[in-house]
């Protein structure tokens, strides 16, 4: 779960998100939509995402740590204006953040979704009802139906779940653009695709405040380099 008492996201953005009215696969208002403008459409795995950064922390991310999500509209921005170049016309962007809420943490996760929502992402939320519930399938249906209503130029996904993405996003790579957002500690699938373009979160200005303390074992220092464990020993008595 994502902490929200930093405040950090911006909450004076001019455009709201499309709101959805719960079920796999969204109800945003697309029947209105222009369909002689192009559409980049992002879809940010938050469990995932969150993972993968308490991961590299090698404890739960801290305010400092967590990713600004008013930066990663803002580089999506700047995607949808390269691409209407490429296509020779208008591309909206729209991004949605896929996230579970556990039982009894409506109130803590509310003012994270709020603030999405204000800098203009849309948030798809499912109830954690077991340990397994994932949003991944919610995922691929939204691709699928924004794929289907046939004006999608360009797709980024942000997950290193290679099992469920790859697959499909290789295939879908064959027709549009497809980007994969991520840590390249977690997304070697994505590295090594040749129909796939990777951007580490890192890269993209601005989307943390600080650097992350990341050690690369393919390119050490020459000094060498410190790797803190993930947890204590008195863990291993628990």
């Amino acid at each position: 779960m994502v902490d929200t008492s930093e405040g950090t996201l911006r909450r004076d953005a001019e455009t709201t998100a499309p709101t959805y009215s719960g079920g796999t696969g969204g109800s945003y208002n697309a029947e209105n939509s222009d369909h002689s403008t192009g559409r980049l459409l992002l879809v940010w795995d938050a469990p995932n995402i969150d993972m993968g950064l308490g991961s590299i922390l090698g404890s739960r991310p801290t305010a400092s740590h967590r990713p600004r999500f008013d930066a990663v509209g803002r580089w999506l921005l700047e995607r949808a204006d390269e691409l209407a170049v490429e296509f020779d016309g208008p591309v909206e962007p729209e991004a949605t953040v896929f996230t579970n809420i556990a039982e009894g943490s409506a109130d803590l996760v509310r003012p994270w979704v709020e603030a999405l929502r204000n800098v203009g992402f849309a948030v798809f939320a499912k109830p954690k009802l077991t340990e397994d519930s994932d949003v991944d399938p919610d995922m691929l249906e939204h691709i699928r139906l924004r794929h289907a209503q046939g004006n999608l130029d360009g797709v980024v996904v942000a997950s290193a779940d290679g099992q469920n993405f790859q697959e499909f996003l290789e295939e879908l790579a064959e027709e549009i653009p497809v980007t994969v957002l991520g840590f390249q500690e977690h997304t070697t699938w994505a590295l090594g695709s040749d129909s796939l373009e990777f951007i580490d979160l890192e890269d993209i200005s601005g989307v943390f405040r600080e650097p992350l303390p990341r050690v690369n074992l393919d390119n050490l220092p020459d000094g060498g380099a410190w790797l803190q464990p993930f947890r204590p020993l008195s863990a291993l008595l628990d």
